[in-house]
């Protein structure tokens, strides 16, 4: 592991710092030789006039930290393929594994073009945007420096370079891309704050991505980061990010390649060892007792088990619902049945192709009441959370230039979190663990209580999540509902087509059961929990079946975190 020192200005005092140079992550098992297909894991995609490839090993050239500060570490790329050339150095913290990527590219001279001028030009200058040098020493050799390179007009910057020192980088070492080649990027996830190493030079530094991005969206991720020296961005950042002009689609993998992705790299879902709400088929929940209501009629009509006697299309007007028998057998469905469980897949590109979304949906017949923490103590609730049919989700983000998997998506209620390769658990070869909350079966990485609330104050909603004997091995029980770059190729099941409610409206007072955990408080905290409450999903607060996945804002767009 390499070792270095290096000096930072830290409020008027130079000090010496000792750091390790974070190993490069490697997924626990390598990854295999997939089965033949057109272009997937075949480490260069075309894009329209550009060809680019995924870099992943690097060179360091600065890096700063402080002990009051977690700190970065900047990279330029190495060993670029030749004929390509980068479009900007890459950056990350210093607190965990090295993994990450920068796009090198090269124009393809037999792409018909849309006008003479030439996709790539060097930089006409470089501009300084923030440095950590303190002007009033002589020596700068040890400080870094951050240059926004300048395009000709017709042209995008999409990278930042950095140096170790005031030396401005070669013209040769970056290319601009014409504009029509490239999209709007946006700053989403910080890297790092400079502030506190270098309160006299504010700086933050973030990661990029497109700022519209979804299925059928072309924009692309350059791996490179944004540099910002004001509090408030601008409408738009100085860099941009790729576009795929492509609309082949390539490099996403084929059927066969789909079933060898999921045997390497299905998760096993665990359920809370209390869990009694479990996952089940959607034709077991069907052929047990599902009944589907319509409005204005009083008795509702069994659904068989494809479900295809379910209204087909249209939009969740409202008129159809689905409810549990109105018999005994209500109970029994309401618990599930893991015996039947599988977990239904829809591949979807992301990213403009360069990567592929395997979004995997867990159904459970029914969601529990949830459960109030205000410090240390613990409300279980009798209505408040619980609802007919509830639809969940991770999703697996593989690398389309090697086949890697290279991030999970934790679903959790509204919202949810990307979590990076190098921060998941795994429990055999390169297959992840994913932990099912106790009766809302929200998605996480790890064991552990989470709060939906106010972790600041231990207040809201308990997601309890740990591993116990009930578990569902995705690599196995898994069934590929929709691929729709594929065409006909995936048969999209009866059910997938159903848009309205997987289970009845029921409307209460939900402040009754609020009231009597308000009651229990100090009258000082009362006011603080119920602004919390407040600003809890609204879902809460009433007995409302989903809507199927299809309906969801994710099947096509991309996931919301």
């Amino acid at each position: 592991m390499a070792e270095w020192k290096w000096w930072c200005w830290h409020q008027g005092k130079v000090t010496n710092f000792v750091h390790h140079e974070p190993e490069p992550f490697s997924l626990p098992s390598p990854i295999p030789e997939w089965p033949q297909g057109e272009g997937f894991a075949e480490g260069k995609i075309c894009i329209g006039e550009l060809e680019v490839v995924k870099v992943t090993k690097f060179q360091s050239i600065w890096s700063c930290h402080s002990s009051s500060a977690n700190g970065a570490t900047f990279y330029q790329p190495s060993e670029i393929p030749d004929g390509f050339i980068s479009l900007g150095h890459y950056g990350q913290p210093i607190d965990r594994p090295l993994h990450g990527f920068v796009l090198v590219v090269r124009e393809l001279t037999d792409c018909k073009a849309t006008t003479d001028l030439p996709a790539l030009q060097k930089p006409l200058d470089y501009t300084l945007v923030w440095s950590s040098a303190d002007w009033t020493e002589d020596d700068h050799d040890d400080c870094g420096y951050f240059w926004l390179p300048s395009p000709p007009e017709g042209y995008k910057s999409l990278g930042y370079l950095v140096t170790k020192g005031p030396n401005k980088p070669s013209l040769e070492e970056v290319r601009c891309v014409r504009c029509d080649l490239t999209e709007k990027c946006e700053a989403y996830d910080l890297i790092v704050d400079m502030e506190p190493m270098f309160p006299e030079f504010p700086c933050q530094i973030w990661k990029t991505r497109p700022c519209i991005r979804g299925m059928w969206e072309k924009g692309l991720s350059v791996g490179t980061f944004f540099c910002s020296t004001n509090s408030i961005f601008e409408d738009e950042l100085s860099i941009s990010c790729l576009k795929n002009l492509d609309s082949s689609l390539q490099a996403m993998p084929n059927l066969e390649q789909i079933h060898a992705l999921m045997k390497q790299y299905g998760p096993t879902v665990f359920f809370h060892p209390k869990e009694c709400y479990l996952p089940s088929s959607v034709s077991w929940f069907f052929e047990n007792g599902a009944t589907l209501y319509t409005r204005g009629i009083k008795v509702g009509e069994d659904i068989n088990a494809k479900g295809s006697n379910l209204p087909f299309g249209g939009e969740n007007d409202g008129e159809y619902w689905i409810d549990l028998p109105e018999d005994e057998r209500a109970e029994y469905v309401k618990l599930g049945s893991m015996d039947s469980c599988e977990l239904y897949v829809h591949v979807k590109p992301a990213l403009g192709g360069t990567f592929t979304d395997l979004a995997i949906w867990v159904f459970c017949p029914f969601n529990g009441p949830a459960t109030i923490k205000i410090g240390v103590a613990s409300f279980s609730l009798s209505k408040i959370g619980r609802h007919v049919g509830d639809w969940e989700h991770f999703t697996l983000r593989i690398s389309n230039y090697t086949g890697e998997l290279w991030s999970i998506f934790f679903s959790q209620h509204s919202g949810g979190e990307w979590v990076d390769a190098s921060g998941l658990e795994f429990i055999e070869g390169n297959k992840a663990v994913v932990y099912s909350s106790k009766s809302g079966h929200a998605s996480f990485p790890h064991a552990g209580t989470y709060l939906q609330g106010s972790e600041k104050l231990g207040i809201g909603v308990r997601n309890d999540a740990a591993q116990s004997n009930l578990s569902v091995d995705s690599s196995v029980r898994y069934q590929i509902v929709a691929a729709e770059y594929l065409g006909d190729a995936v048969s999209e099941p009866n059910w997938l087509q159903y848009m309205r409610e997987w289970g009845p409206t029921v409307i209460y007072n939900s402040r009754t059961e609020l009231d009597r955990i308000l009651g229990f408080l100090p009258f000082n905290l009362r006011f603080t929990v119920e602004n919390i409450f407040d600003s809890l999903p609204m879902e809460l607060y009433g007995e409302e079946g989903p809507t199927g996945p299809k309906e969801k804002d994710n099947w096509e767009g991309d996931e919301r975190c």
